[in-house]
């Protein structure tokens, strides 16, 4: 079998034999499930419901298990939820188990055979007393049947992200799933691409949007439309703060050819600074032009350049908004908030910050080289989609203590799933 191939099967193999090993619990008897979906699907699976506590029928709970992999780009995380059912509408997350390991996936894009993944661990499964008392023969076959499904049949598809995820995870923690008519809309800035998804109110976002960029789809008896623009082909990829960063300074994407050069020189770093920036595999030599028009003035050009015409403007800009990833991140950075803090900002604290930082930005082990670029991009990005500077969002990395992550809203879409098939 061909390497890349192997680690597939390993892949999926391990997927089962980790919900083993971190769960510790054995299975229920009946079985589950096996569905194909039209829709993509994810890493992972959701458990059969589990019987705990006391015997009584009416005082027994309920549980679901539900295992997804996040392959992210400087790590491999796995997040294993238990969730509480109940009999009416959406279930409670009960606990979440959750391990990482670097480098992530595409690492290995050039050496797959060299995949590693200490997530999944051998497990050994034992005979118990009704297989001994079983004739022989019935025993192996019914032995050799399962391990031929754990080894070829396991329902552990993999699938690309999709953008409505996370705005599920945000919309359950924050009461919207509940009640379709007050839901909230997201932002999540990325390193590679910026994800807005957000039902719409506006008429007008319904009938100027792309087929592509609307969904309705069924979540917990209620029936949910959004605006999801993220990573469908033609979008925003490539808008994420690490790629557009850049962009910016003068990089591309792709390698540099041979012998090409990796020195950037752009006015959106201090005039005295040189430094090295790893992007990818490559290592550029990044410099600060000489004095001249005000940093500001003059990173402001290059950014709105960029962006031009880039981003697609929002209607629907009174809607509440949550902003996530490195939004979060560059508030913590200027202080806005303590890490694990939820606060409220405003179009204008990112411009008034980004002018703030980038008239007195120095050389200082203390601060980024790249915090000005990094805040005059983020202002820029805000205004383009139409936000105007006195538009307040909730800037957040956890609600009621529950992170928000594609991971959590993927295994609501699962579950979501197998019960409609």
């Amino acid at each position: 079998m061909k390497a890349p191939k192997l680690a597939g099967v390993f892949l999926i193999v391990g997927c089962l034999l980790t919900y083993l090993m971190f769960i510790k619990r054995p299975y229920a008897t009946t079985k589950p499930d096996v569905v194909s979906l039209s829709q993509p699907r994810l890493t992972g699976a959701v458990a059969p419901l589990e019987d705990e506590g006391p015997t009584s029928a009416a005082a027994t709970p309920r549980f679901q298990y539900s295992i997804i992999f996040d392959a992210g780009s400087t790590g491999t995380r796995i997040h294993i939820f238990k969730f509480r059912m109940e009999d009416r509408g959406l279930p409670s997350l009960d606990h979440e188990t959750f391990r990482s390991i670097k480098p992530g996936l595409s690492a290995y894009a050039d050496e797959p055979e060299e995949v590693r993944l200490p997530l999944l661990t051998p497990v050994v499964l034992s005979a118990t007393a009704g297989l001994r008392l079983l004739p022989e023969e019935k025993a192996q076959n019914l032995l050799d049947t399962v391990s031929h499904v754990l080894n070829h049949e396991a329902d552990f598809p993999a699938c690309f992200l999709s953008g409505i995820f996370a705005w599920i995870t945000l919309n359950f923690v924050t009461g919207g799933l509940q009640q379709a008519d007050s839901t909230v809309g997201m932002l999540d800035l990325g390193g590679g691409s910026i994800q807005i998804t957000f039902s719409p109110q506006d008429e007008k976002t319904v009938q100027t949007s792309s087929i592509e960029n609307l969904r309705s789809f069924q979540m917990f008896n209620h029936t949910h439309m959004v605006y999801a623009h993220s990573h469908t082909p033609g979008s925003y990829l490539g808008l994420g703060l690490m790629s557009a960063r850049l962009a910016i300074l003068g990089g591309v994407e792709a390698s540099p050819s041979v012998g090409g050069s990796t020195e950037l020189v752009s006015p959106c770093l201090a005039p005295e600074y040189s430094g090295s920036w790893k992007y990818g595999d490559i290592i550029y030599t990044v410099k600060g032009l000489k004095a001249g028009e005000s940093l500001y003035t003059a990173c402001l050009t290059k950014v709105e350049k960029f962006l031009n015409r880039r981003v697609l403007q929002v209607s629907d800009t009174e809607l509440d908004f949550y902003l996530l990833s490195y939004f979060y991140d560059r508030g913590v950075n200027l202080g806005l908030l303590e890490e694990g803090e939820e606060k409220t900002v405003l179009v204008s604290d990112y411009i008034q910050a980004a002018k703030r930082v980038c008239s007195g930005l120095t050389v200082s082990p203390q601060q980024s080289p790249f915090l000005c670029l990094d805040l005059v991009y983020i202002s820029v990005l805000l205004q383009e989609f139409g936000f105007p500077p006195h538009k307040q969002f909730n800037l957040v990395q956890t609600v009621n203590k529950v992170g928000i992550s594609w991971s959590l809203g993927a295994a609501f879409h699962d579950m979501e799933a197998r019960k409609t098939h």
